[in-house]
């Protein structure tokens, strides 16, 4: 029986998904914070139960809640003054829990838990005479608890206990206690002492018998707690966490891949993705290890970044070339630190600062959120991160608005001398709908050009236009479209106008269409988009000879003017036995009007000393895979002459792909 307890124990702490509790004080109540309540129903296995109605009221009688446990057991109850609560639970089919006594502290969450048995065809026909039995004891028993708190209160009055006896007999109805021992005396002899009364055996009964009619309940105060927001793009769909405690909460990720370009570059590269970088290798593009930590409204969180990530990302960083320090060095194994205060403000203010993960794209950073494993140019093309402060404010639990205030464009450095502005407006209103606008300006973001400052307007909705979760056929249909348009002005470049008037602009959409099949166990997605980048200033940059957004190669140049024009679409499968892994397959095709993908040769020079990059990305390299010593060409030919001429490295106007992976995430 142990091993059990042991095991639902166990289960318990592995299935709740506890959320902050946001209090707030207003002009009744300004002293005094709040709690709340999020626990778990169980069955008699430890299994999460649905739709069981849990009763909360508090012991003086001044609040009583109704919620409803939602499809992992979870129920939830928020703004309680602390003291002691009792819950009854109870669902059709099913004997109700015992009353459950819960304690609520103030900016503390309680986590109880209900298990509800198979209700037994004798308690279900049990006589109405004992019904009220059980109902009076309740009734007594509630107002000795009463007494004892308010004895415990005013300990003056708390000198003259009750007696036991008394509150046995209290405790037992009137038709059940046996008659007064107070006899007569009879023939000069005392009277025999009475025996103390027997209780009354009291069979368990349903507490759903004396519970009134409930209705579904929902936490309206925490921001966007209101639905189940996991079916989103850019969002895990973690129901559950594994382990969560009042001052840490933990989070894992995994991801490997293998890619197959059907280009067959010799040297395995794939060029411009952020998700994609060798082709016919089996490759960990994440492994991250952190967490959140919270305590007394004060919060941090940390997760680190390992494998192909912590390469591939910084390089297309080019602040760090600013002044002196390694920056990249510093953060290049770091996606997310930073540290901050929550403050109860309406529902919720957060003041944070550090290094934080960009919404800019819709699109997450992780893969394992996201709908495709691959996501489009505009996604692709636009910041990851940002170094900086931000300020989430929810005016109300369907809204936030979040400022910034950062380095820059992706960056961990300020280019020059504006830092860069921007902020998002998140509008949540319903379970099914999602609006997102982000916005930045000011910073000038480039190496090099002091005086161009940078604007980018991206958007973003999501619809759910089907949802059935338990069919075992189609169980969700959702779409989501993004579009984005930015440009460069000042320094002698302008926004508009003919490309031979150093035209810098950015314009891009992209568009997916995602199905769920049998219960959400599995996924289809198809989707794609086009981008058009005038000055190339936002176009991932090849990795050729090891070329880097500090370095540039004169292979590939990003002069004003010149354009970038492409497009993709992308079919992905993925199979979801679990929330924290998925199993996925994928099929994509780009294409650019320019020479931009690796083809059969490469983006490698020969023979440093196995096909590797020789140092001088800058350079124009021989075909002996010596730097010519030269950025322009006749100079680099001339140099060259020697060494078998100028390299130069293959590349093509489109790039299929086939990819395989797994990710998991706790």
């Amino acid at each position: 029986m142990n091993i059990q307890k042991c095991i639902q124990c166990f289960i318990i702490a592995s299935s709740a998904v506890f959320a902050a509790s946001f209090a707030r004080a207003d002009d009744a109540e300004a002293s005094l914070g709040f709690g709340a309540i999020r626990g778990v129903a169980l069955d008699t296995s430890g299994q999460p139960l649905a739709r069981v109605t849990v009763a909360i009221r508090s012991w003086d009688g001044s609040i009583d809640r109704m919620a409803v446990s939602d499809g992992t057991g979870v129920f939830m109850a928020d703004r309680l003054k602390p003291g002691p609560y009792r819950m009854t639970a109870s669902k059709e089919g099913l004997a109700s829990a015992p009353v459950t006594t819960v304690e609520v502290a103030q900016n503390q969450i309680s986590r109880p838990y209900v298990v509800l048995a198979a209700a037994t065809p004798a308690a279900a026909a049990a006589p109405a005479a004992l019904v009220a039995i059980v109902q009076e004891l309740q009734a007594m028993k509630e107002r000795i608890a009463v007494l004892e708190a308010e004895l415990k209160a005013h300990p003056a009055t708390a000198a003259a206990p009750v007696p036991a006896a008394a509150i046995t007999a209290a405790a037992v109805p009137p038709a059940a206690q046996t008659p007064s021992a107070s006899k007569p005396q009879v023939g000069g002899k005392a009277p025999t002492p009475s025996v103390p009364p027997r209780p009354v055996p009291i069979p368990h009964l349903p507490e759903a018998l004396e519970a009134p009619e409930a209705t579904p309940g929902a936490d309206n105060f925490t921001p966007f707690a209101f639905g189940n927001f996991t079916w989103l793009n850019g969002t895990p769909r973690n129901v559950d966490t594994v382990l969560d405690t009042k001052f840490f909460t933990p989070e894992v990720r995994f991801d490997t891949n293998y890619m197959e370009d059907f280009n067959q570059p010799l040297d395995h590269t794939i060029v411009g993705a952020t998700e994609s970088f060798r082709s016919g290798e089996v490759q960990v593009e994440q492994i991250s290890v952190g967490g959140d930590f919270h305590w007394q409204n004060v919060r941090g969180r940390i997760l680190t970044m390992f494998g192909m990530f912590a390469t591939t990302t910084p390089r297309n960083d080019a602040s760090f070339g600013v002044g002196q320090w390694d920056l990249r060095g510093a953060y290049k194994y770091t996606s997310e630190a930073y540290g901050g205060y929550h403050f109860n403000v309406n529902h919720g203010l957060n003041v944070d600062a550090g290094i934080f993960v960009s919404y800019i794209g819709l699109f997450s950073y992780y893969n394992f959120d996201n709908w495709t494993y691959q996501p489009s140019y505009v996604s692709s093309n636009t910041p990851w991160f940002f170094n900086g402060v931000r300020v989430q404010w929810f005016p109300t639990n369907k809204l936030k608005i979040e400022p910034w205030f950062i380095n820059g464009w992706q960056s961990y450095a300020k280019y020059n001398s504006h830092p860069g502005l921007g902020g998002q407006l998140l509008w949540m209103p319903k379970e099914w709908f999602k609006l997102v606008a982000n916005q930045y300006g000011y910073g000038q973001d480039n190496l090099g050009l002091p005086h161009t400052e940078r604007l980018h307007t991206d958007d973003s909705i999501e619809v759910r236009y089907y949802h059935d979760p338990e069919n075992l056929g189609i169980s969700q249909m959702a779409f989501s479209l993004t579009g984005d348009a930015g440009c460069q002005y000042g320094g002698g470049l302008q926004c508009t106008g003919a490309p031979s008037k150093n035209k810098e602009s950015f314009l891009g959409w992209m568009a997916y269409d995602r199905i769920w099949f049998h219960k959400n166990l599995y996924a289809f997605t198809l989707g794609g988009g086009e981008m058009s980048n005038w000055g190339r200033y936002l176009t991932l940059l090849p990795p050729i000879n090891g070329a880097d957004a500090v370095t540039g190669s004169p292979y590939f140049p990003e002069s004003p003017g010149l354009r970038a024009h492409m497009w993709d679409s992308t079919v992905n499968f993925q199979y979801m036995p679990r929330e924290y892994i998925t199993w996925w397959t994928e099929v994509g095709y780009r294409h650019a009007d320019i020479p931009y993908f690796a083809g059969r040769g490469g983006v490698t020079p020969p023979g440093y000393p196995f096909g590797g990059t020789n140092g001088a990305p800058g350079q124009y390299a021989c075909m002996s895979g010596a730097p010519s010593g030269a950025t322009d060409l006749p100079t680099a030919t001339m140099n060259c002459a020697s060494a078998g001429g100028v390299w130069f490295p293959d590349l093509r106007r489109s790039e299929a792909k086939l990819s395989f992976g797994v990710m998991v995430k706790f």
